[in-house]
């Protein structure tokens, strides 16, 4: 008789009980992601459920699995983008933002240099002149203290700013080693802020990823459109609040240096010129909330950081009864004068808001401004019509490969490929429960790995059956047989799988979107053909021949 121990067959048939249960959610996908759209919109309602939330919850029993595989893109349909950053925007801020600090360093030295003024210059790059041409090397050697070690691992040892002399102009840049930091830390700001953007609309499993020095790739699948896709994160959603200079209607009037004409959101015709220089920025706000203001009226409530309290509650005590501007996006939203200086670090933008221009407001500046704008060089919809045709295709080719394997394995192994397609079915059970529990997400190309696994699924079992054969032929007991021959061809099962999963291995780390789908379900479907190879059929056979207790088998 052949015997397993009793907990390895309690935990064989534990796993299937499993994959099977994991799996059936997917069998009814419609109502199961209607009923867990209707669960979430409830618990974020508090657990207040409207009349057709109830009935979509009322489609799926509660005690049963509810984790579906995610589809992907070309399942789903949504949209496609290929952003590219101006990185080089993020020089300009850098260099502007230093100007400051390059005045008041150089004013110390009022004496020796003369009169400190900005003068024209390309875009990240920063130029002083002095009065006194003669003392350039002093003011230039002044300037050069204000670099600070580039913050990475390639730029160690070197300075963030390059200070060089032309004439009587001191000209600061960033250096290269800061250049790449720059374009690094800018890269992985966007990513991070696409990313909470795209969460906070509750989309499902969006692919984010980097390409190249400049460029990210966005897939959201269930999307309506590209054009929607763009608009939610499209918008920089770029927050500071600047002191004003002059209030007027005049379209056409000149800002003076340093200063910028901009409309006003809520009241056509009216513009305010106010400075370029920031008193503080979006980048410091810590929370931003949609709330009412002193009227009832829809609003943005926000809090500031430690500095940029700091500097707002200065500022304010300064500058009592001036009139002062919260600008978004190019446009003055507020304008509210300064009664007293507010030092408590948070504050309130009001506006001619609806609740949902406050909510969707609070949202963007939650996530942040976009540190440089992005250019869309690709944008694609796939249409959910498109999805289906190519799930149905998917389909039908699972379908296909599954009925030929079933029926070659049954003429040339009868009852035992039998058992290997039992296993087959439970394999299948296994992948798509395996990728529902870890939220995986279901490509066209994955559809390929599984299929393709479909096939490899049974390739071990044939290595079984055909060790078996061998030991029959040289007239060994039935049950020694079935005994040697899975004893046997293990070593040559895990050589085998294991170079595919190695593949695997490699195409999931290195390639991206569809190549690592399927990489995915081509892993862990090898995974899962050898646990439904190796301990599933050998139950099978096991519970049949003892139970039959046949003296001669036929494989």
């Amino acid at each position: 008789m052949l015997y397993t121990p009793l907990w390895k067959r309690l935990l064989i048939l534990a796993l299937c009980a499993w994959g099977l249960a994991a799996s059936l959610p997917n069998l009814f996908y419609s109502k199961v992601e209607q009923h867990n759209d209707a669960a979430t919109a409830i618990a974020a309602a508090g657990g207040v459920a409207t009349s057709d939330q109830s009935a979509a919850l009322a489609q799926w029993p509660q005690a049963l699995p509810s984790a579906l595989v995610n589809l992907g893109l070309d399942l789903r349909g949504g949209a496609h983008l290929l952003a590219e950053v101006q990185v080089a925007d993020v020089y300009s801020q850098r260099i502007d933002a230093m100007w400051p600090q390059v005045r008041d360093a150089l004013r110390d030295l009022r004496d020796q240099v003369g009169a400190v003024r900005r003068m024209p210059s390309a875009p990240g790059v920063l130029r002083v002149q002095i009065a006194n041409a003669d003392q350039i090397s002093v003011a230039v050697a002044k300037v050069a203290t204000l670099a600070t070690p580039v913050a990475s691992l390639t730029g160690v040892g070197q300075d963030d700013i390059v200070v060089t002399a032309e004439g009587a102009e001191v000209v600061v840049q960033l250096s290269e080693p800061e250049r790449v930091a720059t374009d690094n830390r800018t890269m992985q700001q966007s990513l991070e802020i696409v990313r909470r953007r795209i969460d906070a609309a509750g989309t499902r499993e969006p692919t984010i990823q980097r390409q190249g020095t400049d460029r990210i790739l966005i897939e959201v699948p269930g999307i309506g459109s590209a054009q929607e896709l763009k608009a939610l994160i499209g918008t920089t959603a770029k927050l500071t609040f600047n002191p004003v200079v002059q209030q007027t209607t005049n379209a056409a009037a000149d800002p003076g240096p340093r200063n910028s004409l901009l409309p006003a959101a809520d009241q056509e015709g009216l513009y305010y010129i106010i400075s370029d220089e920031a008193v503080v920025s979006g980048e410091e706000l810590t929370d931003a909330q949609p709330s009412f203001d002193q009227n009832g009226q829809p609003a943005v409530s926000f809090k500031f950081n430690v500095s940029g309290a700091r500097k707002f509650g200065e500022y304010t005590g300064a500058h009592v009864n001036e009139p002062f501007a919260i600008v978004l996006d190019g446009a003055v939203i507020s304008a509210p004068r300064i009664n007293q200086a507010i030092t408590g670090g948070s504050g309130i933008i009001t506006g001619n808001f609806s609740l949902e221009e406050s909510t969707n407001l609070a949202v963007l500046l939650r996530a942040g401004a976009l540190p440089a704008k992005m250019n869309f060089l690709e944008e694609r919809t796939v249409g959910p019509e498109l999805g289906q045709d190519s799930i149905d295709a998917g389909k039908k080719a699972a379908v296909i490969g599954i009925v030929a394997v079933g029926l070659f394995m049954i003429a040339c192994y009868g009852l035992f490929g039998v058992f290997a397609n039992i296993a087959l079915v439970v394999n299948m059970a296994l992948i798509f429960g395996v990728l529902a529990s870890i939220g995986g997400t279901l490509t066209l190309p994955g559809i390929g790995g599984i299929v393709l696994t479909i096939g490899m699924a049974v390739d071990a079992n044939v290595l079984v059956f055909e060790r078996i054969r061998e030991e029959l032929r040289i007239q060994k007991s039935p049950a020694r047989a079935i005994e040697i021959g899975y004893e046997r061809a293990m070593s040559a099962i895990i050589d085998a799988n294991l170079t595919t999963l190695i593949t695997a291995g490699v195409l999931f780390f290195l390639g991206a979107g569809p190549v690592r789908g399927f990489a995915v379900t081509l892993g862990i479907g090898i995974i899962t053909s050898v646990f439904s190879a190796i301990f599933v059929t050998r139950f099978l056979v096991e519970f049949w021949f003892n139970w039959r207790k046949p003296k001669t088998i036929v494989v």
